[in-house]
């Protein structure tokens, strides 16, 4: 990527100027826009977790960080260029520590800055600690329709060992009462691969959510991040034989309970499908606004494909809400980076998306594709791109070819 200390141009006058453009009105128009929210506190930073999150010290500014938001927000409302929100996702940290009051006035600022699709996806991430959200049903009044709750395991040794504040029992309240409020869209977040974790103990948390009635399910498995405890001093990790039982005979129970596999690490029910839209932007190579303490954003101009991050820590991002750094997306990076999110989706992405998402041809990146097709690692149709079964299971080798020597 080449990077720049200026965000792109977007003014009226600029754009009309630029006939030899990447993009027009019209293929913008077209890539849905989404919006993230980063809330970046936390009781517990977890030693597992590589997040831009903070432990909460002290009494903090909830009202100023809203207006810092609102600030950043406006900042970007160039960037919209004719097109309605999609989805939005409030993720951190542990967003639920937010106050519902801050919430709401968080929500009146969105919906009188930003046009939301009327059905619109609003996903907030969530601890089931009891001390650290509001009532679920207050959620739903603001208009946050989906949750996202963070269980991680059902067994107390597992959640000790991770760091988690909440016990078991807490984690099965917490998915009973987000049903009983009402809501309809609901993810349960697990893990596997955990230290000195057995087959059954891996199968067992599985198990449970599905006789919760849980309807979507993320389950991905421990991996150790640099700059986190867990690096420092990284715990007993069950074997490779372990870790690929756990998730054969993890993905056959998920299969057996009628869930299908659409992505990676993302489950969801196949009678009525409800695949999270916001996460499904991302790996489509759609664009989002982002805000909030080390949030980051992806948006496309007329001048091309640009990522951007925001300051991490709260204090300095309260201060001052612009870009660290825009990074243009080089065309000798696009084939990468677009199938690196296309091809984590089992149905892979349609073929169109290529030219309307990258302003590429086709011709970049048909090589490799058919090479990969005929080494049997992808499947190529006049309609879609996507790996195989076999492809699928070697991602990293797949995604391998796209990278430039």
């Amino acid at each position: 990527m080449l990077t720049t200390d200026t965000s792109p141009e977007l003014t009226a006058n600029t754009l009309t100027d630029k006939l030899t453009t990447k993009f027009s009105f019209d293929q913008i128009e077209a890539i849905p826009l989404a919006l993230y929210i980063h809330i970046p506190w936390c009781v517990k930073k977890c030693p597992y977790c590589d997040f831009n999150s903070h432990e909460s010290q002290g009494e903090i500014d909830f009202s100023g960080y809203v207006d810092a938001l609102w600030a950043d927000l406006d900042s970007q409302l160039c960037y919209v260029q004719g097109r309605e929100i999609g989805s939005i996702f409030i993720g951190g940290g542990t967003p639920s520590l937010l106050p519902i009051a801050q919430y709401r006035t968080l929500f009146e600022g969105i919906r009188s800055r930003l046009p939301l699709a009327k059905d619109c996806e609003i996903t907030m991430e969530a601890n089931p600690a009891t001390v650290e959200h509001a009532p679920f049903v207050d959620y739903l009044r603001v208009g946050i329709n989906r949750l996202s709750l963070g269980v991680q395991s059902f067994h107390p040794d597992k959640l000790a060992k991770l760091g988690r504040i909440h016990n078991p029992m807490q984690a099965i309240s917490a998915i009973t009462q987000a049903q009983q409020a009402g809501f309809q869209r609901l993810n349960v977040d697990l893990m596997h691969g955990l230290p000195n974790q057995s087959l059954d103990e891996a199968l067992a948390d599985l198990q449970q959510a599905i006789d919760l009635g849980a309807r979507h399910i993320s389950w991905y498995q421990l991996t150790i991040e640099p700059n986190t405890v867990f690096y420092r001093n990284t715990p007993i990790l069950p074997d490779d034989e372990v870790l690929v039982d756990i998730f054969e005979q993890g993905s056959q129970l998920l299969r057996d309970n009628g869930f299908i596999q659409y992505e990676v690490s993302a489950w969801t029910k196949a009678d009525k499908p409800q695949p999270s839209r916001h996460n499904v932007n991302y790996w489509q190579f759609g664009d989002y606004l982002a805000i909030g303490a080390g949030a980051h954003g992806k948006i496309t101009t007329h001048e091309g494909v640009f990522r951007f991050s925001k300051s991490r820590l709260p204090r300095d991002y309260v201060t001052n809400q612009k870009a660290i750094g825009w990074q243009v997306v080089a065309d000798d990076d696009m084939p990468f980076e677009f199938m690196m999110n296309g091809l984590r989706l089992k149905d892979g992405v349609p073929r169109a998306y290529w030219h309307e998402r990258t302003g590429l041809d086709w011709s970049v990146v048909e090589p490799t594709l058919q090479d990969l097709q005929n080494r049997g690692l992808l499947e190529l149709t006049d309609e879609r791109i996507r790996c195989s079964e076999t492809g699928f299971l070697f991602l990293n080798q797949v995604l391998q070819a796209f990278l430039e020597d």
